[in-house]
């Protein structure tokens, strides 16, 4: 049976070229489609790390202020430890969780080395963010007092780095200590690859660190923040002060990930339809061309399911060997690890894909191949 559909096929092997073609564009379009999806649900599916509600992240520029900037930073965090409304309280770098900023390094020990998100921070951002440091401890102003200074990794930074070896007092890129890890850390959201991070304790003298987070309580609103933007604009005359939600940049970052993949789904939609549409087409045409021939098969006691089963076995036939086509194309990307990304994905992706196939294949061709199950040899053949 198989071997007959293949004849069928060679024998009209031009027409169903253009077919063929459709078919290995759509597959190599829905294995990219996948990929990016999959590896989207898989990142979300991981923790964030960290808690955002009800933090805002306020960014100081001191502008043409160039005088006692580090001590006027710090009045302002002992004014916002003083509000009522203030559960914490915390200074970092300008790279704040969900902010488009981004620092990275390289850092190395033992002759191995990684490239890391890299964060300034304080003793309260811990405190501030909700994040549980399962081994060791988050640094305090005490650990700066000495010759190595203070750090606390990611466990992702943790595997890259020491493997299965204890981090815990070990000296990275020569001048860092660490003194704790924890575990995720996705700055920017959910649909974030975990990424090595390193964690730095901020330097009271210096002037340049200017973001402070604040978590306030519940139910804080815009009022608050007004009063916030009022009394630090009067302790710091000429500095600018903006207020970013969290939540609201959380929601901007999803965006940056989701309108591409939702770009890529239309455009996705639109070219399985066309693909849908020349199959029923080619399919319907086929009938029409052939119904001589399935008079003929009737005429010799096939059965209705089996010439609809015919229809059918022809296109699977088609697809599989369009898709074997993609698969030459696909199973490159694991082998040459291409986007570094996990074979596992692209696995998932190409299963994905040809799942659709045959599922978009099969749809297409249930209702050709039914109408030619209905004819009946002594009006077809009389037709002919």
């Amino acid at each position: 049976m198989l071997s007959h559909l293949f004849k069928l096929i060679w024998n009209k092997k031009k027409a169903h070229t253009l077919l063929i073609v459709e078919i290995w564009a759509s597959f190599m379009v829905l294995f990219g489609l996948a990929t990016l999806i999959v590896i989207n649900v898989g990142n979300y599916r991981e923790p964030i790390g960290f808690s955002y509600e009800n933090v805002w992240a306020i960014g100081l520029r001191n502008n043409q202020d160039t005088t006692d900037v580090a001590a006027k930073l710090q009045r302002i965090v002992q004014r916002l430890k003083a509000y009522p409304d203030v559960e914490s309280v915390s200074r970092m770098s300008s790279n704040f969780p969900f902010s488009a900023s981004q620092m990275s390094n390289s850092f190395e020990y033992n002759k191995r080395s990684t490239q890391a998100d890299s964060y300034v921070a304080d003793e309260n951002f811990a405190k501030t963010l909700d994040i549980s440091v399962p081994n060791g401890k988050w640094f305090q102003s005490a650990d700066s007092v000495g010759k190595y200074k203070p750090v606390v990794i990611n466990q992702k930074m943790k595997e890259e780095l020491f493997s299965d070896e204890n981090p815990l007092g070990k000296i990275v890129s020569k001048e860092y200590k660490v003194v704790g890890t924890i575990d995720n850390f996705k700055a920017k959201g959910e649909f974030m690859t975990n990424k090595p991070a390193i964690f730095q304790l901020v330097d009271a003298n210096d002037a340049w660190t200017n973001t402070i987070l604040i978590k306030v309580k519940p139910g804080t609103d815009a009022e608050f923040e007004a009063k916030v933007v009022k009394d630090i604009a009067l302790m710091v005359t000429g500095w600018s002060v903006e207020v970013d939600y969290l939540t609201d940049s959380r929601k901007n970052q999803h965006n940056l990930v989701l309108v591409p993949v939702i770009i890529a789904s239309i455009i996705s939609i639109f070219l399985l339809i066309n693909v849908a549409l020349g199959l029923f087409g080619v399919l319907n045409l086929s009938i029409a061309k052939r119904r001589g021939e399935i008079g003929l098969r009737r005429a010799i006691g096939a059965t209705g399911s089996g010439i609809s089963g015919q229809f059918v076995g022809e296109i699977w036939v088609l697809a599989t060997f369009a898709m074997l086509i993609g698969l030459l194309f696909a199973a490159q990307f694991p082998l040459l690890n291409v986007f570094d990304v996990q074979t596992g994905v692209y696995v998932t992706a190409i299963f994905l894909a040809v799942l659709i196939i045959y599922g978009i294949v099969t749809l297409c061709a249930l209702f050709p191949s039914r109408q030619a199950a209905l004819i009946q040899p002594a009006t077809a053949l009389h037709e002919e």
